[in-house]
């Protein structure tokens, strides 16, 4: 396009300016330390239209002032730094301070954008120096090229030609009418943005924090409860997963005319990926896994979220499955997208909680992987007194220490061993601790007689709990899962349910309290930080408006136009069908730079 508005030797020099500002921009990040990545390649992307912009501005005044003012070519480049240094300077000041504000931003999504104001900012400072110190000395060849016409700059003037026409024929013409309806069309723009800004309230148009790319890799993850025979169920469980993977493959293929499973791998045993919430302390022989993988996204008409969900409905769960977990292994720093915490004293007051929860989300095929974090483990033994026990002056307190004391050792001395401390522990052989430990334990009374334990306690066995987390003295249950990212609108609708409807019914049935974590939370964080540092940098632009133009008021003038962006971002996203994402707002900010212009 720099061939059809300029002359081909202007844009020439005008191209060639844009490698020069990235390269030396590539340079300034290897001084500061960064790497070429995702984010990287990203701002270098945004800022290609900015380093140009500045080019451009500086050469077609050069080329302004030589063709329409008669300038010489030595005098012409001079005088138009001259006249542009003012103007693109204070731009591009001001197209840092917009991007300083994404410095403000912490957490985990302050440091995966945290690379980007950087380089923004290395590439503006390298565009100046290019467009006030290199570009004028190309300038003054290009002028004086152009005293001769050449057949290469044919398109160039007819475009111009036709371009100028346009302009006089049409775009004054309609700037004239706006000039004199300048009220109704103020009223129109007003009316424009309210209807825009009231698309996003409604959730026309709607708001999706982060979306992980796409990916092909699925992980499911299962628990069976404790049985005398838990590898040989467990085993079963891994040959459903098995058949129900085959059988939404088949249909996927006749669908499609392709099998969109690579690979399915099972394992008995053990977990994958993330794995379960407690499983260190669960037998080993009731944990398994399946690890799915399918083709590249571009071959398949379906996300790997869709894939779960038909996965799901297919599966035939056995009465002894304690858990059940599929996950989509999206990229990115995104977490869980649900994440519900359940605050409270009594453990099963949470988890009865965090099951009716789960329950409520099963009518929700968008939502797959959900599990909490209070997952029953191992069986544990209960001990109470008999009436010997306590006539022979034992306490349930004295014997659960004794019983830990010989099942897990006595630590007899400590000692330095260079920097480190060593511990000597006398603990029972390991030959001792059979099954039959508790039947053959002795414990003394206190008049020195030893009694068999047997006669002294009943034991009772149940299932407990493999772990229980606290926050802040409260013990805690977190409900995490993930909503399906193919369908923003319907993801939102379940969000707002959850907080309006289904959260506080449960929490107000088990008198709990509840918050919102993972992607919520993170949002919640990201926009207030977001907030504060775009307060501080239309702060900053407001006083070097207020220096380029000398006046307090003009600033304003130019201020007022940046909301009007949200227009085009509004309607753009609504006519492709995206949802509105933190990359918006990096957009935005982008699109502030043209609005001061």
């Amino acid at each position: 396009m720099l061939f059809l508005f300029l002359n081909t030797r202007t844009a020439i020099w005008v191209a060639m300016g844009i490698p020069v500002s990235m390269f030396a921009a590539v340079g300034v990040m290897y001084v500061g330390g960064l790497t070429i990545n995702m984010m990287t390649l990203f701002a270098l992307i945004i800022t290609l239209g900015i380093v140009a912009d500045d080019a451009i501005v500086v050469a077609e005044h050069a080329d302004h002032r030589a063709r329409v003012l008669g300038e010489s070519s030595d005098v012409a480049p001079v005088r138009a730094v001259r006249r542009m240094l003012g103007p693109v300077f204070s731009s591009t000041v001001t197209t840092v301070l917009a991007f300083i504000g994404l410095l403000f931003i912490g957490g985990t999504f302050g440091s995966l954008i945290g690379d980007i104001p950087y380089v923004v900012v290395a590439v503006l400072l390298a565009s100046l120096v290019e467009s006030f110190l290199i570009l004028p000395n190309h300038m003054r060849h290009a002028l004086a090229a152009e005293a001769r016409s050449h057949w290469y700059d044919r398109p160039s003037e007819l475009f111009n030609r036709g371009f100028s026409w346009v302009n006089e024929h049409g775009f004054v013409p309609l700037m004239r009418w706006v000039i004199r309806l300048r009220y109704l069309v103020v009223a129109l723009m007003i009316l424009a943005l309210t209807t825009s800004v009231s698309a996003i309230i409604r959730g026309d148009v709607v708001w999706q924090f982060y979306t992980a790319p796409e990916s092909g890799s699925i992980t499911g993850n299962f628990a069976l409860l404790p049985s005398p025979d838990n590898r040989a169920e467990t085993r079963a469980m891994t040959l459903e997963l098995e058949r129900a993977v085959n059988v939404v493959a088949k249909r996927y293929e006749a669908e499609i005319g392709l099998n969109p499973v690579v690979h399915a791998l099972v394992q008995v045993g053990g977990t994958s990926a993330k794995g379960l919430p407690g499983q260190d302390t669960m037998d080993q022989d009731t944990l398994g896994s399946i690890d799915i993988g399918l083709v590249n996204a571009d071959l398949r008409p379906f996300s790997a979220q869709e894939f779960v969900r038909k996965l799901q409905q297919e599966i035939a769960r056995p009465p002894g499955l304690a858990l059940l977990t599929f996950r989509s292994q999206g990229a990115g720093p995104g977490g869980d997208s649900l994440s519900v915490n359940f605050y409270g004293d009594d453990s099963f007051a949470l988890k009865a909680a965090a099951t009716d929860l789960i329950v409520a989300l099963r009518q929700f095929p968008e939502v797959t992987g959900v599990q909490d974090s209070l997952p029953f483990g191992k069986e544990d033994v209960s001990l109470a007194l008999t009436p010997q026990g306590e006539m022979l002056g034992f306490s349930t307190d004295a014997v659960g220490a004794e019983l830990f004391t010989r099942l897990n050792g006595i630590t007899a001395i400590e000692f330095p061993a260079g920097v480190r401390t060593t511990a000597v522990t006398v603990r029972p052989p390991a030959s001792e601790l059979t099954a039959d430990f508790l039947d053959r334990t002795l414990l003394r009374t206190g008049s020195g007689e030893y009694v068999p334990l047997g006669e002294i306690v009943t034991t009772t066995g149940k299932v407990a709990f493999s772990s229980v987390e606290r926050e802040n003295g409260r013990k805690v249950v977190t409900v995490s899962g993930s909503i399906a990212e193919d369908d923003a609108a319907r993801a939102a609708e379940i969000g707002a349910l959850l907080r309006n409807d289904i959260l506080p019914a449960i929490a107000t049935r088990h008198n709990l309290e509840w918050t919102l974590g993972g992607l919520a939370l993170q949002k919640k964080e990201f926009l207030t930080e977001a907030m504060m540092g775009f307060l501080l940098c239309i702060l900053g632009i407001y006083l070097v408006l207020g220096w380029v133009f000398g006046s307090w008021t003009q600033p304003l003038v130019v201020l007022a136009v940046i909301p009007f962006g949200l227009i085009g971002t509004v309607w753009g996203h609504a006519s492709f069908g995206l949802a509105m994402s933190l990359f918006t707002i990096i957009g935005l900010i982008v699109s502030v730079r043209r609005d001061r212009r």
